[in-house]
């Protein structure tokens, strides 16, 4: 096999898990509960937290005040260790599912010696191993950016790209960095990389209000493989 090294230019895919992926039916926000109440004696429904775009350790912070507990780095470690172990009981209790089109699309570019894919997502990296591992993808992607590495989603780009050249020992520009995700959150941290924002609807939010935010690209879903396929690798061209 040619390896990318010898290309003159390759393309870096960075894919956030929920809602873009897969959907666990809600497996982590009841993994989250039931941590939150074996680990620290509080009830909580979680209605009053935003989830959507969210890194873990930011979603614990904000669970903390919500009931004035210390969000400190042990109280913090404290909760997703709780959620962790729970995450692994729920996922196979719940109906989720992968979407539209992903495992095809995550094919067809993992069988390309000019694509490398990788993760960016608000998921610490033991729950997106849990999450990927249950639906039979964490093989697709070498490397990651995690919650574990920042709580702000904004700052993980530059972490994912420094994985990506580590890895494979090149260099991928701004404009061949692609960060596929399901909410503005996502948009607005391939902004803040300089990189090309692609959304799709299959989350929370409709097409509608992610062209509200002006992405790179967007797709309703991602069922047509050759479509997406013509879209990521021709954009830049």
């Amino acid at each position: 096999m040619v390896s990318i090294g010898s290309m003159r230019k390759a393309k870096l895919f960075l894919f956030d898990i929920d809602g873009t992926l897969l959907s666990t039916a809600r497996a982590g926000e009841h993994a989250l509960r039931l941590g939150f109440r074996e680990r620290f004696g509080v009830e909580d429904d979680l209605s009053s937290i935003s989830f959507a775009g969210s890194t873990d350790s930011a979603i614990a912070s904000q669970m903390f005040a919500a009931h004035g507990i210390p969000p400190t780095p042990e109280n913090i470690a404290d909760l997703l260790d709780g959620y962790v172990h729970h995450l692994a009981r729920e996922l196979p209790l719940r109906e989720g599912r992968v979407l539209p089109g992903i495992v095809e699309l995550l094919e067809a570019l993992h069988a390309r010696e000019d694509c490398v894919l990788g993760l960016l997502t608000g998921n610490i990296e033991r729950g997106a191993e849990l999450k990927l591992s249950h639906y039979e993808m964490w093989d697709f992607f070498e490397f990651g950016a995690y919650a574990d590495d920042h709580a702000d989603r904004n700052k993980l780009g530059p972490v994912a790209r420094a994985r990506a050249v580590e890895k494979r020992g090149i260099s991928f520009e701004a404009g061949d960095i692609f960060v596929i995700g399901d909410t503005p959150k996502d948009i607005d941290c391939a902004r803040a990389a300089g990189f090309v924002a692609v959304a799709i609807a299959t989350g929370k939010y409709s097409r509608e209000e992610l062209a509200a935010h002006r992405p790179d690209l967007l797709f309703e879903d991602l069922s047509d493989t050759g479509a997406a396929l013509e879209a990521l690798l021709g954009y830049g061209a």
